[in-house]
């Protein structure tokens, strides 16, 4: 049976109440030893003496959901985990919000650290999804992954 793709993405910014709900739903999971969880915030980087006051993320739907199937697939035949949950938001999130949740659980902490590592990395370069950073003037420009 194949198993269905998920979808991943959240309008706007991934609420602390959003995250904690997530987390609270897995106290019934007694076979779950770790949890590895990364968030990814919006910085207010300063480029070229403006500060960044939002990013509006875009993404080609279809495919990074495809993408991140086969990214999912790979990563729990590599590493023993219970289960994995991946959250990125699209449309605008103000700096100091939440853009990204991956949420890694497994019986022992060392598959659930580097499994999470691992599923970061891949998303940020694998997936099809941009940042347009906006300005404090309203200017803006594409965000470059580092």
């Amino acid at each position: 049976m194949e198993k269905q793709i998920k979808n991943i993405f959240i309008e706007g910014a991934i609420t602390p109440d959003f995250i904690a709900k997530s987390i609270c739903a897995h106290q019934s999971k007694t076979g779950i030893g770790a949890h590895q969880i990364f968030l990814g915030q919006v910085r207010a980087d300063l480029i070229q003496d403006k500060a960044v006051k939002a990013i509006e993320y875009t993404a080609h739907t279809e495919m990074a959901l495809s993408a991140m199937h086969e990214i999912r697939e790979a990563i729990f035949s590599q590493h023993k985990l219970t289960c994995m949950h991946v959250y990125h938001s699209l449309g605008k999130v103000a700096a100091g919000e939440i853009c990204l949740f991956v949420f890694v659980s497994a019986p022992h902490r060392n598959a659930a650290t580097k499994a999470c590592a691992e599923l970061v990395e891949r998303i940020k370069f694998e997936l099809p999804i941009w940042g347009k950073e906006i300005f404090e003037d309203n200017t803006h420009q594409w965000k470059i992954n580092n």
